[in-house]
């Protein structure tokens, strides 16, 4: 792939937003979607005209906003360019962040529209949160999808936003199996201005949250899959000469760290201080497969376990 010659129509990711996908399993991108797009978005889906939910998902599927598309459709031929979809997902950011993340002709395998109704619509006026889970099924896989959840409204901490728990995707459980955790140190919640974006590992721990609010909560989801692999798709001029380097550990001074390394090594709050290195090694596994380079290492957490040869 040139990317240069690919420069003008998308903007992609760097290696220091890769890598942050990599070990914390998403890219986040605040107010992407221009606000003429996220009204047209929602005026198209009747948002607000229903007064329960059966009726609200009833007039979102007969509005044709969001097309019922076959799974494994490519992309480029499931939303058409002239559609609010289709123009959200070829904006230069947005298409630039999925073929960084899964290539140029990815497939879709679904998409979803989810809406998180407030009080006033659920039976006895209480509104539910969504347990934590990972979607799907088991999935060990070093290839991955990519899922981009799209928020169109500004979502405030009472509408009880998508949380999620930032470095859970190489934790691999069987979807629900985590349900009964709902709070988790260091876990975020989605609390954005319109037109904000997250692109996720498949892997994610994530759950809705309670909408305690007034206004229905909607969030429009949509998962690819590459069909090629996913080895530098990504701008990497970025990765400095010294990217393989290691540098002292332990007994160290104020060296200066790569900033890939650093990220790698970087702990989440939910880290154990023994078994949470084992998720370093998970990160630099899964960034050796994202350079198709296994002479990669940071800390040297990979070579040390590899010395059966001595």
């Amino acid at each position: 792939m040139d990317k240069a010659a690919t420069g003008d129509a998308t903007k992609l990711l760097n290696s220091t937003q890769m890598a942050e996908f990599a070990a914390r399993g998403f890219v986040r991108m605040d107010g992407v979607v221009p606000d003429d797009l996220n009204r047209a978005f929602l005026d198209e889906l009747g948002a607000g005209e229903a007064s329960e939910p059966a009726g609200q998902y009833r007039l979102a599927r007969q509005s044709g906003a969001v097309p019922a598309v076959p799974a494994g459709t490519p992309l480029a031929n499931a939303y058409q360019p002239d559609t609010t979809v289709g123009k959200i997902v070829r904006l230069p950011e947005v298409s630039g962040a999925i073929q960084s993340l899964v290539g140029t002709s990815p497939l879709l395998d679904h998409h979803f529209l989810h809406m998180t109704f407030p009080p006033r619509f659920m039976p006895g006026g209480r509104a539910t949160a969504q347990h934590t889970h990972q979607d799907s099924t088991i999935d060990p896989r070093s290839a991955f999808d990519v899922q981009i959840m799209y928020f169109p409204q500004r979502v405030t901490a009472s509408m009880g936003g998508t949380r999620f728990i930032p470095g859970s995707h190489f934790r691999i459980v069987s979807e629900a199996a985590v349900a009964r955790y709902q709070n988790i140190r260091g876990q975020q919640r989605v609390i954005c201005e319109p037109g904000t974006m997250l692109f996720m590992h498949m892997g994610i721990w994530h759950g809705g949250g309670m909408n305690e609010s007034d206004a229905v909560r909607y969030m429009f989801k949509i998962r690819l899959a590459p069909t090629e692999r996913q080895v530098r798709l990504w701008d990497d001029s970025d990765l400095g000469n010294d990217h393989f380097e290691q540098r002292p550990i332990f007994w160290t001074g104020d060296e200066a760290r790569d900033p890939i390394h650093a990220i790698l090594t970087r702990p989440e709050p939910w880290f154990e201080a023994d078994t949470g290195r084992l998720e370093y090694i998970n990160r630099i596994r899964f960034w050796r497969y994202l350079l198709g380079d296994d002479r990669f290492d940071a800390d040297y957490w990979m070579t040390r376990i590899e010395n059966e040869f001595l």
